[in-house]
């Protein structure tokens, strides 16, 4: 499965060429790169294409073969906190409860075990900083608890992370976007990565 983007404003900005050619063909995919890279802006662009949306500037072509998509789930860890929704709980007071007690580590381990197992098979679940509040071990939960969704329900999964833990096991594919191969070179007067002027 592959996603040809022919025009993209944000990713124009950003100094990448166009057409710009993602490669979705593993079941689990880590997209990496620093704040800004467009990790973010690349997985809700993987999401309109997958549901077929038409957006302004946005243009792409979506090359399917043999993979039937029957369902496309976006979750943002910033966007979807369930502690942001209270309302949509309001008939289950023992979620509720959870909800006001627990931590935010806490609540993002409960999508994986509740929720996340609870979509159709076959699910094309996009994730974005998934890892936010995590330990380090709860991270290592987080990795095997997305290789049984692909393994035990045939899921197909994208997250945009920082997580060294997703991105370092060798079950994941890794789309890192400061190294695409479509971009521009960065200016060379650009400060040093890193550098701070905090004394």
């Amino acid at each position: 499965m592959f996603l040809k983007i022919l025009s993209h404003p944000v990713f124009v900005n950003l100094n990448f060429h166009m057409p710009m050619i993602v490669d979705l063909r593993h079941p689990l995919i880590m997209l990496s790169g620093e704040n800004g890279s467009g990790k973010s802006t690349l997985l809700h662009s993987i999401f309109h294409a997958l549901k077929g949306e038409r957006l302004q500037n946005y243009s792409y072509r979506l090359e399917t073969r043999d993979v039937a998509i029957k369902e496309v789930r976006l979750f943002d860890a910033e966007q979807h906190n369930p502690r942001n929704q209270l309302h949509l709980f309001k008939d289950e007071p023992q979620m509720l409860e959870f909800l006001h007690v627990a931590s935010h580590g806490q609540i993002m381990l409960s999508l994986f075990t509740e929720s996340f197992p609870k979509l159709p098979d076959g699910t094309v679940l996009l994730l974005d900083e998934p890892e936010m509040a995590l330990s380090q071990s709860n991270q290592r939960r987080v990795l095997k608890m997305l290789m049984e969704l692909v393994d035990q329900k045939n899921m197909r999964i994208v997250t945009a992370t920082h997580s060294p833990v997703l991105l370092e096991s060798p079950h994941t594919y890794v789309i890192d976007l400061d190294q695409a191969v479509n971009r521009n070179v960065l200016p060379s007067d650009l400060p040093v990565p890193g550098q701070s002027t905090i004394n």
